[in-house]
């Protein structure tokens, strides 16, 4: 049976890339949430992929859901359109609000930041604090790189081979939507 998802909290970039299929796949992905009314759960501001996500979203009909830092706020980086926007205290905060809110959660191409969101939900539904799916939004093969890497710490045992396909991965907005609701997480034990 498909899961609920009503919201998904997407972690990407601050910045634009450096082609344009990025802020394309950023509005198909916005385009795609509204089509399977999915609230949008993200970090609040106006700035690079993160922006276009937003704007996307919002000029089809759908709900954005943003949660900023105090600072950035400071900095007027706030998407002024948003459904809900809640201000907090620190990136920390910010990090574990968008956990709650969200349902599943869905990384596109970005920088250090969105790894290290990516990496944090993966490990937390790993060690089953949530059971909530993450997806790679892979535009213009962005996380092959990632995946290559991640099958570099199976090989060397750092991680069951099982483990490696406890994430959902694709090009395709909608496609990596399906695979979230149909997610089913692995009973392997993640020590060897």
């Amino acid at each position: 049976m498909p899961r609920s998802i009503t919201s998904v909290a997407v972690f990407c970039g601050s910045n634009f890339g450096n082609t344009d299929a990025y802020a394309d796949g950023a509005r198909r992905l916005g385009r795609a949430l509204v089509d399977a009314g999915i609230t949008l759960v993200y970090g609040g501001t106006t700035k690079g992929l993160m922006g276009v996500l937003a704007d996307s979203l919002i000029g089809a009909g759908g709900t954005a859901h943003g949660v900023i830092t105090e600072q950035l706020r400071q900095r007027g980086h706030t998407h002024p359109g948003l459904h809900h926007t809640e201000i907090v205290a620190s990136l920390r905060i910010r990090k574990q609000r968008m956990v709650e809110l969200a349902d599943a959660f869905i990384a596109m191409p970005g920088g250090i930041g969105t790894m290290e969101e990516m990496m944090e939900v993966w490990t937390m539904n790993q060690l089953a604090e949530i059971d909530k799916p993450l997806g790679l939004l892979n535009i213009s093969d962005f996380y092959r790189p990632f995946l290559v890497f991640i099958d570099h710490i199976v090989a060397c045992e750092f991680l069951p081979p099982e483990h490696r396909h406890s994430i959902c991965v694709d090009a395709d907005p909608a496609v990596l939507i399906d695979q979230l609701r149909h997610f089913v997480p692995t009973k392997v034990a993640k020590w060897l």
